[in-house]
């Protein structure tokens, strides 16, 4: 008996609102767009979040990276040379292997930025200095051929490893093994290319979050790695320019050393200890950083946590608009039907009778806009991936909550016109014109 009536109950608001379709329709419209937004914000939050924390977790969560910076300079004003010392240094990547005993792996790293020319071809590069275990702290994995070896290393070998977009600009359909490249009036052969890692849709080694290295004149940069010994012989540690008449010469070993440690609980005390001795051995000045990426991680997973609960509170308003709008119909709809609750409180009707009825229209008009929003809020993510190659994730939490939230925007705001058409005096309704 109890769903007959509820069935009754359901039917009879449905009915109610087909009698004023496109009321109905235009007050639905705030429920539709506040779920829809609701959904399609969180999803580009949640999106945009873990491609970050992807990318920040790609760079190693038990590595430690220390940058060479440049630090500020002051430079007399009779001298027409500045000579310029800074950054880290091969002697930092020795004291760190024989005074750290936690330390598992240390890479030392030098960069420089050249043009790499094949036939009539040529493109920006970055020449990456390294040693053969390299990919044991970076995200990069070697697709065709192999890496360097450590025989590459003792013998200073002109052998390269290049990534799939120095394949794309210098090969194009050939086949780039045992070719050979030429930078900087040497030829390098080329036994491997490396590419992104295969864990989701990353470019360029680091995802697309992270943005494409750069040459010096700001043109993109693919990487062509190159034994270390390799490059301390090949090219100048010694960089020139000139200022005002002056000439400064600029000296940097190294542009990287990554220390990679043991488990993710030695990684922060590990850091204190890289900063204790470099401090030492860098008296003179503060010419390093040191980044710890799980620290990063942890702090991209507390500022997504942020930026969820704004974008979702800021698209919630919406919610709470259309929720005003339902509630000021409803009322409109009691004063135009005084006469029929009338009539139907002298039929025999209790107070929660009309209370049901009205509530009912409520939240069919609130729970068929979430189910809309719903929809909606599908595609409006796909779209933004699609056109404009953002990176999306609608999770099951952002659903629940902007369907609660519809549900419970019908229930707050219909109790109110639900009540006042229950109270109304039955005689004065049914003197009502």
């Amino acid at each position: 008996m109890r769903w007959f009536s509820v069935k009754r109950t359901v039917k009879l608001g449905i009915k109610s609102l087909w009698l004023h379709r496109l009321r109905s329709v235009l007050t639905t419209l705030g429920i539709v767009f506040g779920v829809c937004s609701v959904i399609a914000m969180l999803a580009i939050g949640e999106g945009a979040s873990q491609a970050t924390q992807e990318v920040i977790a790609r760079l190693g969560s038990t590595n430690l990276i220390i940058e060479t910076v440049e630090p500020p300079m002051e430079r007399a004003d009779t001298e027409e040379e500045v000579i310029f010392s800074y950054g880290l240094t091969y002697k930092d990547a020795e004291s760190i292997r024989n005074t750290i005993p936690d330390v598992d792996v240390i890479v030392p790293i030098r960069e420089i930025d050249q043009e790499a020319r094949y036939l009539h071809r040529k493109a920006a590069i970055r020449v990456v200095g390294t040693i053969p275990w390299y990919t044991e702290v970076s995200p990069i994995h070697v697709i065709s051929g192999r890496f360097l070896s450590s025989t590459d290393f003792h013998m200073q070998r002109t052998v390269c490893v290049i990534d799939e977009q120095i394949v794309g600009e210098l090969f194009a359909f050939d086949n780039p093994m045992g070719k050979d490249i030429q930078v900087k009036g040497d030829f390098y052969r080329v036994i491997g290319v490396t590419g992104a890692p295969p864990l989701g849709n990353a470019q360029n080694g680091f995802g697309d979050a992270l943005p494409a290295e750069m040459t010096s004149d700001g043109s993109a940069a693919g990487n062509v790695y190159v034994p270390l010994s390799t490059a301390r012989g090949r090219f100048s540690e010694m960089d020139f320019s000139f200022s005002g008449g002056k000439e400064t010469r600029q000296k940097v070993e190294l542009q990287k050393i990554t220390v990679k440690v043991r488990s993710r609980e030695q990684v922060l005390p590990m850091r204190e200890v890289l900063d204790t001795l470099l401090e030492r051995l860098h008296e003179e000045k503060k010419d390093y950083r040191i980044i710890a990426p799980l620290e990063l991680l942890r702090e991209a997973k507390q500022t997504q946590r942020i930026f969820s609960i704004v974008l979702g509170s800021i698209a919630a308003i919406s919610l709470l608009v259309g929720g005003i709008g339902i509630m000021n119909i409803m009322l409109s709809t009691v004063s135009e039907r005084t006469r029929e609750i009338g009539i139907r409180r002298a039929l025999g009707a209790k107070k929660r009778d009309i209370i049901v009825q009205f509530l009912s229209e409520t939240l069919i008009l609130t729970l068929s806009g979430g189910l809309l929003g719903i929809i909606l809020g599908f595609s409006i993510p796909f779209f933004v991936t699609y056109f404009g190659h953002m990176p999306t994730v609608i999770t099951g939490s952002s659903l629940l909550l902007s369907f609660g939230i519809s549900a419970a925007v019908g229930v707050i705001f219909g109790l109110y016109p639900a009540y006042r058409a229950a109270n109304m005096d039955p005689i004065e309704s049914l003197r009502h014109e």
